[in-house]
């Protein structure tokens, strides 16, 4: 490879400065600083702030590349769609009639990717950190759903409108909770917790794996807690997606167990789904809440969407090759051409419809080809692997990336910066665990 050759003269060039300076010696622990700090600021900082945060990162590692003589290119073929996806949308930039502002969204697609790539590189030498940064998603979810069940407790007021009362009696208007993250919003807060719930019950599992009954029991009430306040937020397309999230864990258990375990698993199984639904029929306001899904039309959020796709639609027929350019700002201002109401919107409300609208059915293609692979060899390791801890760890990386893109179907909170630095760690953790043929191969 050329850039592989390009990266050697570098290194031999800058290789020196890392055998004599004594900070760089240091430098997988600032990396590894800002991978946690990307994490925590994600709690309550503003996405500007957040992005500094892992700018940072993506510059430091850059410095051990061209540092490091060991390091060099390989990529998998799901990072090769990864890269013609990259292509096409630095393509769609270069055509869009609104190039600064599409501008300004690849500069904010290449951070995503910069910061997967710094977290690939650190893990690849450090994988025992994967059991901390399990750990720090965990108080991370944790934190939120205390936040969360306080705002219940205090019935905090909406924001804005985010819900649709007009044919709710009063008994039936939900609390809807959106703990800490920026900007203030059920529904991110929704997609934050259902992307992080897999990794407290991987938590559990393990401590579970580990024989430490204490430390299982508080696995289990935060678990419950973090899952409970999930649901509290009102977030219709985390109902949706939630449980079809929870088939992956649960279809590999069963894969993996013995043939005279599994009728107790099933029977198990069921017993959660039908305890699920007792304790929906008891709340008047989450089982209205959930019935409002099927209002179609009747429900004013629901038919806002629905204008917005057969807008976004109609967008993709007009620039089908190449897209309008990427960006929210570029989606809204194309929008306003478009829309069928006297509302804009800030996106598609579906990401893979998103990306076909902001960067051409290539892309998508390209972007579904990368899915598709990261989520086979997934799939292949976590069935052939012997060591439980590993398979615990990529089923919840697995299901925390299957939640993401399942709630992706009715929203698009997977661009929130919360969303997708949590959704990029997951591929990270997913392509340092399991095993991927090089491209070149």
């Amino acid at each position: 490879m050329i850039i592989n050759t390009l990266l050697e003269i570098c290194q031999n060039i800058f290789s020196p400065l890392a055998e004599k300076s004594r900070i760089l010696k240091f430098l997988d622990k600032f990396i590894f600083i800002s991978i946690c700090a990307v994490i925590l600021l994600s709690l309550c900082c503003s996405s500007d702030t957040i992005g500094y945060v892992a700018v940072t990162g993506i510059f430091l590692t850059l410095i051990k590349i061209i540092t490091s003589k060991e390091l060099k290119f390989r990529y998998t073929k799901f990072e090769l769609c990864l890269i013609i996806y990259l292509a096409f949308v630095i393509i769609s930039v270069a055509g869009s009639s609104l190039f600064l502002l599409s501008l300004k969204g690849v500069f904010k697609t290449f951070i995503y990717l910069g910061y997967y790539i710094t977290c690939v590189i650190y893990l690849k030498d450090n994988k025992q950190d994967i059991y901390k940064i399990f750990g720090l998603f965990a108080f991370c979810v944790c934190y939120e759903s205390v936040v969360g069940l306080l705002q219940n407790s205090s019935h905090a007021g909406a924001l804005a409108g985010w819900q649709d009362t007009s044919n709710l009696n009063p008994e039936e208007v939900m609390t809807r909770v959106y703990g800490t993250l920026k900007p203030l919003n059920p529904n991110l807060f929704g997609g934050y917790t259902l992307a992080l719930v897999p990794v407290v019950y991987g938590l559990t599992a393990l401590l579970a794996a580990g024989k430490s009954r204490v430390r299982f029991v508080v696995g289990i009430l935060f678990s419950l807690l973090s899952t409970a306040v999930m649901i509290m937020s009102g977030c219709r397309g985390v109902f949706v997606a939630y449980p079809f999230m929870m088939l992956v864990p649960a279809s590999i258990l069963l894969i993996r167990s013995p043939g005279a375990i599994k009728p107790i698993l099933y029977k198990l199984y069921g017993g959660i789904c039908t305890l699920g639904v007792v304790c929906i029929l008891f709340s008047s306001s989450i089982k209205a809440r959930i019935l409002s899904i099927f209002a179609m039309r009747g429900d004013s959020s629901t038919s806002f969407r629905f204008n917005v796709y057969q807008s976004s639609v109609q967008m993709f027929k007009d620039n089908p090759f190449l897209g309008i350019g990427v960006g929210n700002q570029n989606f809204r201002e194309t929008y306003g051409l478009y829309m069928k109401t006297g509302y804009d919107a800030l996106s598609a409300y579906n990401i893979y419809l998103e990306t076909a609208v902001e960067s051409g059915i290539f892309a998508l293609i390209a972007f579904l080809a990368f899915l598709v692979f990261l989520i086979k060899g997934a799939v292949k390791t976590i069935l052939n692997s012997k060591n439980i801890n590993k398979v615990i760890i990529l089923t919840a990386a697995l299901s925390s990336i299957t939640g993401i893109l399942l709630h992706g179907l009715v929203d698009t909170i997977f661009f929130r910066p919360q969303l997708q630095f949590v959704f990029w760690m997951m591929v990270a953790i997913i392509r340092t665990l399991a095993k991927f043929e090089t491209a070149e191969n």
